[in-house]
């Protein structure tokens, strides 16, 4: 698909996508959920972070990201509105 928004039922599991394109709303998680994003695309994609803060667990930066194909990355949630981004091919958007 070209796109996808995470869920609450996504919590706990790795989400793997081809799309250019996933979504992490705000107000959805909660303090300890964890998510998978697995890169199943060669291309990168953009993690559109709709949430007020996604922390770049290698230098603390927000905002929306890049993950590299083939690459994975895990989102930790402190909260509804802030998370912690980490895993290998990783850039600010």
């Amino acid at each position: 698909s070209s796109a996808y928004t995470l869920v609450a039922a996504d919590a706990g599991k790795h989400v793997t996508t081809s799309g250019n394109t996933l979504t992490i709303p705000n107000n959805v998680f909660s303090s300890g959920d964890a998510v998978v994003i697995v890169n199943n695309s060669s291309s990168e994609i953009t993690i559109t972070a709709s949430i007020s803060n996604l922390f770049l667990g290698s230098d603390g930066s927000t905002g929306n990201k890049k993950l590299a194909g083939r690459c994975t990355a895990t989102v930790l949630f402190t909260g509804g509105t802030h998370g912690y981004i980490s895993g290998g091919g990783l850039s600010a958007a």
